[in-house]
């Protein structure tokens, strides 16, 4: 026993003292040429990888370089020499596009995706490995290949390598020349699947041949087309490491990568083509815009946790990824992916669907656009939509126009894109639709007739409450309308305000509580809370514009008025249509009436003191033939006191409506002037929504 522990000792002495590298780069050549011959010796073709010793000679290989790099504290060990100046990384990828042994790519990507996350040193920045990775992407995404997960695997280890050094990112990607080429081309398979209702992808310029097409889309068989394809694998993990390799490169904050993906890459017209290709798979004919409209906002990722083959889910997902994306990007990129979606999608495909004369069309298009105003939230995709929105001379007017459309359906389509937009924190919206028009304040009297005016607005006031149509209690006391309602603080006051010696806030909350006269009223009977029930709501709403709002730099006081006559007062095709629809709210639907009085009161709520002016104050003077919100209702009662002459049992009606609305009736009779009883019912709670705006935001 003695010996043989002097032995052991001898040994253990003896391996301690041998030069390890020696040992490390004499193992992994065996290794190399182990795999070497066995395509010298073996002639079978047909046996699998996993059936050879390859796979183990490949993990030792990797396993003696790790181990190298650990050992030699940042230096090039002897291995990693050797294998970089015989090119082992050239012949393994020779190998796996041969195919030989069956299985060898997989083993390929494999030891290439353990080499690049697993050395530390900076890799892609050497000849001898960017030039066989880039020959190996060529690999990926092919049709009718068996190696995704490897392949995705794969690819996104060499965006995380090019995250952590972005010069790298040059040496990967195959520069195209972009004056030849504007929009993707995809496989014949994809293309095929276009519906009937629009393209899959934009015309090719004039006189481009299909040589430089062909050229092009050679041109983009690199990385970002590899990734691109597999974004639409059916395997959620192999689907989700594309789009995070795609983000991973996107969002490279690195001065020239931006750039270079925005400037020598196809990148922005690869994702918006994709974009327009699902969108081409929707079955236009066949989808409910109402169902469309309620579609639930999922965020991107969601959809690999249970793939979906509904094609409007994989549509908005691939939205919300773009979004998300540009979010990410540097402004230069984002700006660039945002012009590809706006000229791709939407001038070319989504604008004469909107200009198009067949209802379903116009219906779900709209419907469409409503849900991507709701869920877009970059900044340069946004811009994007307010401009080929609002600033379009042929789409903008007819949008506005169809707010007041013949068919019930396209004005609701209508109104809630104009109820989406509205919410958008962008200044150009409110400014577009509707600031622009009451700048000049031409809606007041002359200045010369103003004190006249004033005293006559106090007389008819005083009128307004001795009226028999109303009734004194419920009339309401400053004090009385302050200590009512839950405390809420005022959000907003206007130092030079209109109502300023005209009214105080309990004027104002009564001149709205005052409108519906009191033969009309139903929500007494229903044992309804007035308009108190409304402020929590009215300062949740004012909360949120005052918020949207906060960096707009809005004035503070009103501006002086133009000299101009007030004939020449316009107040803008949003508003126009918007009065002419309340003034007919007693013959239209009910959801229509929701949705519009949704609108008004949401800009009712903006804090900047034109709209205060022109939608919430009732002693503004107005010249001849202009009309302001309160004057649209005030001649809306006239006409309601002479409908209900001709409705029998009134109360009784009324009632039996609202229990309708609230579904509580447990038979369903239909109900004879039904569509004016509801547009009363919507009538009374309107005003008392704009007495509890009133009361938010006033001092």
């Amino acid at each position: 026993m003695e010996a043989f522990s002097r032995l052991s000792s001898m040994l253990l002495h003896a391996l301690e003292t041998r030069e390890p590298t020696v040992d490390l780069l004499e193992s992994f050549v065996n290794h190399w040429k182990s795999i070497a011959n066995y395509y010298i010796k073996t002639t079978d073709a047909s046996r699998p990888v996993r059936q050879t010793e390859i796979p183990w000679c490949l993990r030792q290989m990797l396993d003696i370089l790790v181990y190298e790099e650990k050992q030699q504290m940042g230096e090039t060990g002897a291995c990693l020499e050797y294998l970089l100046q015989h090119k082992l990384l050239e012949t393994l990828c020779t190998l796996g596009k041969a195919q030989y042994p069956p299985g060898m790519v997989q083993q390929v990507l494999l030891f290439f995706s353990k080499f690049l996350s697993q050395i530390q040193k900076p890799l892609l920045q050497l000849v001898n490995v960017y030039r066989p990775v880039q020959k190996l992407i060529g690999l990926c995404a092919l049709p009718g290949s068996q190696t995704e997960v490897e392949e995705a695997q794969f690819l996104l280890v060499v965006c995380s390598r090019v995250k952590q050094d972005p010069p790298t990112l040059r040496n990967l990607l195959q520069i195209v020349d972009k004056s030849s080429a504007r929009a993707p081309v995809f496989d014949q398979s994809h293309s095929d699947a276009q519906s009937s209702n629009h393209r899959t992808e934009p015309p090719p310029p004039p006189g481009q041949s299909d040589s430089s097409t062909s050229s092009r889309v050679q041109s983009e068989s690199g990385l970002l087309w590899a990734l691109l394809q597999l974004t639409s694998s059916a395997r959620g993990p192999v689907a989700l490491k594309a789009f995070e390799g795609l983000l991973l490169l996107s969002a490279l904050q690195a001065e020239p990568s931006g750039e270079i993906l925005c400037d020598e890459t196809l990148l922005g017209e690869l994702l918006a083509g994709r974009l327009l290709q699902l969108y081409s798979l929707l079955p236009m004919e066949d989808l409910d815009p109402g169902e469309v409209q309620s579609w639930p906002h999922k965020p991107w990722s969601s959809q690999f946790s249970c793939w979906s083959s509904d094609h409007m889910t994989n549509f908005f997902s691939w939205l919300d990824f773009l979004d998300h994306l540009m979010e990410e990007a540097p402004q230069v990129l984002a700006l660039k992916l945002a012009h590809c979606v706006q000229q791709i999608w939407m001038l070319d495909v989504l604008q004469p669907q909107l200009l198009h004369t067949c209802e379903q069309v116009v219906l779900v298009s709209t419907s469409i656009l409503c849900v991507a105003v709701r869920f877009v939230r970059s900044r340069s995709l946004l811009d994007q939509l307010v401009h080929f929105l609002l600033r379009s001379n042929t789409l903008s007017p007819l949008l506005l126009q169809r707010c007041d459309h013949i068919s019930d359906q396209v004005s609701f389509a209508s109104l809630s894109l104009v109820d989406e937009l509205l919410q958008k924190p962008h200044k150009d919206i409110l400014d577009l639709l509707v600031l622009r028009f009451l700048q000049s304040r031409s809606y007041l009297s002359p200045q010369e007739d103003r004190w006249t005016e004033s005293n006559e607005a106090h007389e008819d006031s005083n009128g307004l409450e001795e009226d028999p149509f109303f009734s004194e209690s419920l009339l309401f006391s400053e004090s009385e309308l302050l200590l009512s309602p839950p405390p809420t603080p005022p959000l907003c006051s206007f130092s030079s305000a209109p109502l300023s010696g005209l009214g105080s806030a309990a004027d104002v909350v009564n001149s709205f509580l005052c409108l519906v006269p009191v033969q009309v009223r139903s929500a007494q009977l229903f044992q309804e809370g007035g308009y108190e029930s409304y402020v929590h709501d009215a300062h949740t709403q004012v909360t949120e514009c005052r918020s949207v709002s906060l960096s707009w730099d809005w004035p503070l006081s009103l501006p002086a008025p133009s000299s101009g006559e007030g004939g020449d007062f316009f107040e803008g095709p949003l508003l126009k249509v918007l009065f002419d629809r309340l003034g007919r709210v007693l013959e239209q639907p009910y959801e229509l009436n929701l949705k519009l009085t949704a609108v008004l009161s949401r800009l009712s709520s903006f804090s900047h003191p034109l709209l205060h002016e022109y939608l919430l104050n009732p002693y503004v003077h107005l010249s001849p033939c202009c009309r302001s919100l309160f004057s649209v209702l005030i001649r809306l009662m006239g006409e309601l006191m002479q409908r209900i002459q001709h409705v029998p049992d009134l109360t009784a009606g009324l009632l039996n409506t609202r229990r309708d609305l609230l579904a509580l009736n447990t038979t369903t009779t239909r109900l004879e002037h039904g569509t004016l009883l509801r547009g009363l019912v919507v009538l009374e709670e309107f005003c008392k929504e704009l007495a509890a705006i009133a009361f938010v935001k006033l001092p």
